[in-house]
């Protein structure tokens, strides 16, 4: 499972944050699978269930895909009685609604930023800045290249499997559609004479 962004912060509360173009990619379940991921990461077997710090998974979408036109969306467990009482078990999701980009409010200005692909058009310097240190500079240029090569070979990955999974395909015409190695192919396959 590979998050767009995992942190965790001082006091040991967890972020999953995704940044989520097409509408397909922001579904519900996904965001409860993130979220049990994330629990999972955090304990050993054995360990007390105390243990478990809170968890945020943040959906940052383009456009809304609740569809309330809201600019954000707090889901957190209740309990349906006498009213809805807060269930209080740590887990948090958030939809942030990208098409919402009131220009007089702070989430409005910062998904203007998100979306947004020149430096001098931002609202915020600490987001202008970046992007500048990734488009102008040959240091951020080289990490940038570096982090789109693992993307492009995550989705190589995951369209292997997906080939693999319908099986229609040998091995071999896979790994010449996927542009991966034949040994890679096996690997992903489970094949044992790899």
């Amino acid at each position: 499972m590979t998050f767009d962004i995992y942190a965790t912060d001082k006091e040991g509360v967890r972020y999953n944050v995704e940044v989520q173009r097409a509408d397909k990619g922001a579904e519900t379940k996904r965001a409860r699978y993130h979220s049990s991921m994330m629990d999972a990461d955090m304990l050993n077997s054995g360990d007390d269930f105390s243990a478990l710090n809170e968890n945020y998974v943040i959906f940052i979408t383009e456009n809304d895909v609740m569809g309330l036109n809201r600019p954000i969306y707090r889901i957190e467990r209740h309990i349906e009685a006498d009213g809805y009482l807060p269930f209080n078990d740590g887990e948090h999701i958030i939809y942030v609604n990208g098409s919402a980009r009131v220009p007089d409010t702070a989430l409005g200005k910062l998904m203007s930023d998100f979306f947004c692909t020149e430096a001098d058009e931002m609202n915020y310097k600490e987001l202008s800045d970046r992007v500048r240190f990734y488009k102008e500079t040959e240091k951020g240029a080289v990490m940038m290249g570096s982090v789109l090569d693992e993307m492009r070979e995550e989705i190589r990955i995951e369209n292997a499997r997906e080939m693999i999974a319908i099986g229609k395909l040998s091995l071999e015409e896979i790994a010449r559609c996927s542009g991966l190695s034949l040994e890679k192919i096996r690997e992903l396959a489970g094949d044992k004479t790899a």
